[in-house]
């Protein structure tokens, strides 16, 4: 009896041993084909324009050296040699990627010149490969950064010969699909401290006891709304409602225009103040340009009171 206990008490821990065994195969099996539906992604961005076959060439690199890699072009149209366009959509479009995601950007007024190629990355961690010539200022000011190091390491690059003048096909594309397919980013080259990035020259919107003193940084695409500086939850503490007349300094110009939700809650040609999809301040005419209207061309500073002064 005893002997016939012992037996049934190994089967039953067998049983329970296969069961988990059985278990764990599902879930592994489970996050391999969520890894494979979901692969590994690069997000492209570039003032090259599409007339050409400058994009194709640099994602005809990514696809030769991960060819299962998904490449989302952020877009190709900044404003040419635009490093603070650039720096805008790139602040603007990293929140809505996950950690581990790869971002090549390659506005480059420098290359060829001194400026480093560097990777860095932010404390979402995602990755950033892109000249070290400001695009990381605002995205720095959200996120932070973790680590930078420097693109040396001529593995991670294309071409016997580097080109002077189209590092966009020969350092930053192969760098990021390196990247994308897992390659160890401390082999890229020596680490730059952090503190050593070039940063655009951009004042941050400062607020005091009289009111909020930011700045117009750029225009909205081809509509000439201004863009701000200044996020929603500083601007609301100025106290605010929508439906208010806001007086601002512009440029040196005084104006009033209302706080609104949306474009049309003031009449057509009507000046308003609204936070953008961003999150931002932002300055707009109903169905015009604020920009070509009032003469405004960023950068230009502005203050807001704080309401009742």
């Amino acid at each position: 009896m005893i002997a016939s206990s012992r037996a049934n008490d190994r089967r039953a821990h067998f049983s329970v041993y296969v069961v988990v065994l059985l278990a764990l195969t599902f879930v592994a099996t489970l996050a391999g084909a969520q890894a494979a539906k979901y692969p590994q992604t690069i997000v492209f961005m570039t003032d090259f324009g599409v007339v050409d076959d400058s994009v194709a060439i640099c994602r005809g690199v990514m696809y030769s050296i991960m060819p299962e890699v998904r490449v989302v072009d952020l877009t190709h149209d900044v404003t040419p040699f635009s490093i603070l366009d650039g720096a805008r959509f790139l602040d603007g479009a990293a929140p809505y990627y996950p950690a581990g995601t790869v971002f090549v950007v390659v506005i480059d007024p420098g290359v060829g010149s001194t400026r480093k190629a560097i990777v860095a990355k932010s404390k979402r961690g995602q990755y950033f490969v892109l000249p070290d010539n400001g695009l990381l200022t605002l995205l720095e000011q959200r996120d932070g950064i973790d680590a930078v190091r420097e693109i040396t390491n001529t593995n991670w690059m294309i071409g016997a010969k580097l080109s002077s003048t189209f590092h966009g096909r020969d350092v930053f594309s192969p760098a990021g699909a390196h990247l994308a397919r897992g390659d160890d980013w401390t082999t890229v080259g020596p680490e730059v401290p952090v503190k050593n990035l070039v940063r655009l020259n951009l004042q941050a919107a400062k607020l005091d006891g009289q009111g909020l003193t930011a700045e117009v940084i750029a225009t909205d695409g081809p509509f000439g709304n201004l863009v701000t500086n200044v996020e929603a939850d500083v601007f609301l503490k100025l106290g605010y409602q929508r439906g208010q007349e806001v007086p601002v300094v512009l440029g040196g110009k005084k104006m009033s225009m209302k706080f609104v939700n949306t474009f049309s809650d003031v009449p057509l040609k009507q000046p308003l103040f609204y936070i953008d999809s961003r999150g931002y301040l932002a300055v707009a005419v109903n169905q015009g340009s604020f920009s070509a209207v009032y003469g405004v061309t960023p950068p230009v500073e502005l203050f807001i009171p704080r309401a009742g002064k």
